[in-house]
């Protein structure tokens, strides 16, 4: 995007480029107002939503209609592990936001190793994790399944400033390294990652299930401060 030359284009590109959808990028009957990432309601107890989506009520369904595109849905699972249900969206406006989102479905397990019996294939992603193709009974009846989490990728670069202009003070923040630092804001049910060398993140949950990504940081923070007293 090409800077206007006067000063207050300069200062209102600075405010608004990191999440700018690229110019000539916008859908038609999309508002570029509506649906953006640090737009969370909270209904004081315990439910949000974003997106025009409630995680951990809204469905798969719902959130096919609310996003659109091409919704893939698969099983993404590690060596040795029943996995978990994904819908991945590879590029979406979210408002006037560009970004890529991956949303986590509540299936129990046992309904996961069912669907893995019946899939389709399965095919190879980064190491040995596998992503597994539904039937399409199984691809059907997902959508009746709530979502519980849903990730964001925006396709530009944010850093921690202009994440706390766009979603306020955290409630905490975690460095988990020396470039990984999440800010978290329980009372939104949001975590949002900051990498200097990677894509950010942006996960949301229900504020009620916030221990869904507070519990994952607390348990590899305790075994990084772990790590060097089993050294000595």
């Amino acid at each position: 995007m090409k800077f206007a030359a006067a000063i207050i284009a300069l200062i209102i590109a600075a405010l608004v480029l990191p999440f700018l959808v690229p110019i000539g990028s916008q859908r038609p009957g999309v508002d570029p107002d509506a649906n953006l990432p640090w737009q969370i309601e909270v209904d004081g107890q315990g439910g949000s939503r974003v997106f025009g989506l409630r995680p951990g009520v809204s469905t798969l369904g719902e959130l096919r209609q609310r996003l659109g595109g091409e919704l893939e849905v698969a099983i993404i699972a590690a060596p040795n592990e029943v996995g978990t249900l994904e819908a991945y969206v590879a590029q979406v406006p979210l408002g006037f936001v560009l970004a890529r989102v991956i949303a986590t479905v509540d299936a129990e397990k046992s309904h996961i190793v069912a669907m893995r019996e019946r899939a389709l294939k399965a095919e190879h992603m980064e190491s040995a994790t596998r992503k597994i193709k539904l039937h399409p009974d199984d691809l059907a009846a997902a959508d009746s399944l709530p979502v519980k989490a849903i990730s964001v990728i925006p396709t530009v670069n944010l850093d921690e400033a202009t994440v706390i202009q766009r979603f306020g003070q955290p409630g905490e923040r975690l460095a988990l390294g020396e470039k990984r630092v999440h800010l978290l804001y329980p009372d939104k049910g949001l975590d949002v990652v900051v990498d200097a060398d990677g894509k950010e993140l942006l996960q949301y949950v229900a504020p009620r299930h916030f221990d869904l990504l507070r519990a994952p940081l607390q348990a590899e923070l305790a075994a990084k401060a772990a790590a060097p007293s089993a050294a000595r």
